[in-house]
């Protein structure tokens, strides 16, 4: 009888421990599928866009197919803006499996998806025409583009009230070429988002255009992901922290912001590594 309640109670805790090992359903579906979809912009060079030769390339892209590699799973892009890469998490099932869209982890956006470790560090400024701005506080009053759904027009309009523009003129664009346009056009005299996005479209005339004034946020980039899933984002945590490990994240950070290319970016920080 005692033999018989010593292993009840041992098939119960069995049990219960495999109940707790079970994983979630983003990295039951992808270790069974060997699938993962991942969410990239298509026009925000550097991170994603379409080249001269209509391929879809960038930083982002890069990162993501070589976290499908390791996991042993075919890489399918889905594109995504600045209006739909939260809500593709959101969804059941999700549309995407993550996303890597030059997405700034904030605490307001970790309340509705998970997220990585910070993948990239960057942070905001502005680009005018070349001499246009000559310091910070001729920004203000001033009409300024930025990015619809983005952190980036919060800051800006929050930097320029600093300035002492008690009504900040800032419209928003749906995606880095509209806000461009309507710098070139006139329409604004100064544009604002991540450095990175802003170098990459200076480059397109060089010499035109310039960045100005100082860094006004940090904006550290994480992997989205579905909330509460565990298994999912320590694996993809494990991920980033081994191509760090061996060189392969340096290299295709070189590609796209090292000092021959167009976007040079030296990097900052270090990403962070567990033991």
């Amino acid at each position: 009888m005692k033999v018989f309640k010593v292993s009840a109670i041992a098939a119960a805790f069995c049990m219960a421990s495999a109940t707790m090992a079970i994983a979630g359903p983003t990295y039951d579906r992808v270790m069974t599928d060997k699938v993962v979809k991942a969410g990239i912009t298509n026009k925000g060079k550097p991170f994603g866009f379409i080249n001269a030769e209509n391929e879809w390339v960038g930083f982002d892209m890069d990162v993501a197919k070589e976290i499908a590699k390791r996991l042993g799973a075919k890489f399918e892009p889905v594109v995504v803006n600045n209006k739909t890469r939260i809500s593709f998490v959101q969804t059941n099932p999700p549309k995407v499996d993550m996303v890597l869209s030059n997405m700034t982890h904030k605490r307001v956006r970790d309340e509705k998806i998970d997220f990585s470790i910070t993948y990239f560090f960057d942070g905001q400024k502005f680009l005018a025409k070349t001499g246009v701005i000559k310091e910070s506080k001729d920004l203000a009053g001033k009409k300024i583009g930025s990015m619809q759904g983005t952190t980036s027009i919060v800051n800006a309009k929050a930097y320029l009230e600093k300035l002492g523009d008690a009504e900040p003129k800032v419209t928003g664009y749906q995606n880095e070429v509209e806000m461009f346009e309507a710098l070139r056009s006139g329409r604004v005299q100064a544009i604002s988002t991540d450095s990175t996005l802003l170098i990459a479209l200076a480059a397109k005339e060089p010499g035109t255009y310039e960045l100005v004034g100082e860094f006004i946020s940090d904006e550290p980039y994480g992997i989205g992901m579905p909330q509460d899933d565990s298994a999912w984002r320590d694996i993809i945590n494990f991920t980033v922290q081994d191509m760090w490990k061996d060189g392969t994240y340096m290299e295709i950070y070189n590609k796209w912001f090292g000092p021959d290319t167009e976007t040079p970016f030296p990097m900052t920080e270090k990403i962070e590594m567990w033991p």
